[in-house]
C-alpha cells in the first residue's frame, strides 16, 4: 500500500469516479479536478498545504483549460515540474501524443483503459 497522492483532471465525472476508486483500491490517495484550471486550482491549493502530488494523470479534451494547456502550465511551476503527468484520452493520433510529449507528458493511455493496465502506468511512475 502507498501513501502517495495521485492528481486527476478529466472533465468526465465517470472517469473521475472509475479512476479515484481503482487507484483508492491500490492504497493511493486521489485529487480530483474537472478541468486544466481547477488542476491548476487544486494544485494551489496543495501548496499551501505544503502537498504535492507523485503523479498528474489528465485528459486532453476539457473545456476552460485543455489538458496540452494545463501540462504547459504545470511545468511552468518550479515545486511541480518534475512530476511526472501521464495523458489519459481518447486521442490516439501521433500528432497530438508528440504535442503530449512536447508540452511535457511522460506517458500516453488511450481510453477506454483497463484497471491492470493504469496500475501498471502508475507503478512505473510512482515508486
Amino acid at each position: 500500500m502507498s501513501n502517495k497522492t495521485i492528481l486527476i483532471v478529466d472533465d468526465s465525472k465517470t472517469i473521475r469516479t472509475s479512476l479515484t476508486f481503482t487507484l483508492s483500491k491500490e492504497g493511493y490517495e486521489v485529487v480530483a479536478a474537472e478541468d486544466g484550471q481547477f488542476g491548476i486550482d487544486r494544485l494551489n491549493e496543495m501548496i499551501g498545504q505544503s502537498r504535492k502530488p507523485s503523479m498528474i494523470i489528465t485528459d486532453i479534451n476539457m473545456p476552460r483549460m485543455d489538458g496540452i494547456s494545463f501540462i504547459k502550465a504545470v511545468k511552468q511551476l518550479d515545486q511541480f515540474k518534475f512530476i511526472p503527468i501521464v495523458v489519459l484520452s481518447t486521442e490516439s493520433q501521433d500528432e497530438k501524443k508528440m504535442e503530449g510529449k512536447k508540452a511535457g507528458a511522460a506517458g500516453w493511455i488511450v481510453k477506454p483503459y483497463t484497471a491492470e493496465s493504469l496500475i501498471g502506468v502508475v507503478r512505473k511512475f510512482v515508486k
